[in-house]
């Protein structure tokens, strides 16, 4: 069965997104794009939340950016043929691969289950992330972790006072001080 995967960039102190709205810390040097690159080869379907999504948007057309280096084109072209499903009330319509979500979380999540296929069921963005937490629909969760407080913000974590166990698979650290930790849930 196709594990459901959380994944986003972190601040030391536990947010995706800083008080003032930005996120610009989280830009990665070459080293952690490489591994997002090698991360987004074992997904199988995304699945965002609206803001996630509108921030992804730029990479339906960075192939036409000639400004954009190799590893940046490698992102593009193994993000844009990726099937994407937007979860949003606002949204008349989505471009690409990406549909908007005809069912709720869980029901896209069991039809993603159902369907032949590999690659992990991966979600982006912490609203949305914090749905399938509270269903328990979250298998991993995976952070990589900047070294920067910014002192509030979006957590990456839900706050719903839900205690989950998990045990840690791995752990990787980058030259730049930034480290990935990758926690399954025990059920």
């Amino acid at each position: 069965m196709r594990s459901v995967t959380y994944s986003m960039n972190v601040s030391l102190d536990g947010y995706i997104v800083g008080p003032d709205g930005r996120f610009d810390w989280t830009a990665p040097d070459a080293e952690v794009f490489r591994f997002w690159i090698d991360e987004i080869r074992n997904v199988g379907v995304h699945l965002l939340g609206r803001r996630l999504y509108e921030t992804m948007l730029y990479w339906e057309t960075a192939d036409q950016d000639h400004s954009l280096d190799e590893a940046e084109l490698e992102w593009a072209a193994l993000w844009n043929p990726l099937p994407k499903v937007v979860f949003s009330t606002t949204l008349p319509a989505v471009r690409g691969q990406a549909r908007l979500a005809s069912g709720s979380l869980a029901e896209e999540i069991e039809r993603w289950r159902a369907e032949p296929g590999e690659g992990d069921i991966a979600i982006g963005g912490a609203t949305l992330a914090a749905q399938a937490a509270a269903a328990g629909l979250i298998d991993e969760y995976r952070a990589v972790v900047y070294p920067v407080l910014v002192g509030g913000g979006t957590p990456f974590f839900p706050r719903d006072e839900r205690r989950v166990d998990l045990a840690l698979a791995e752990t990787r650290t980058f030259d730049s001080g930034m480290v990935y930790l990758r926690y399954r849930v025990t059920r």
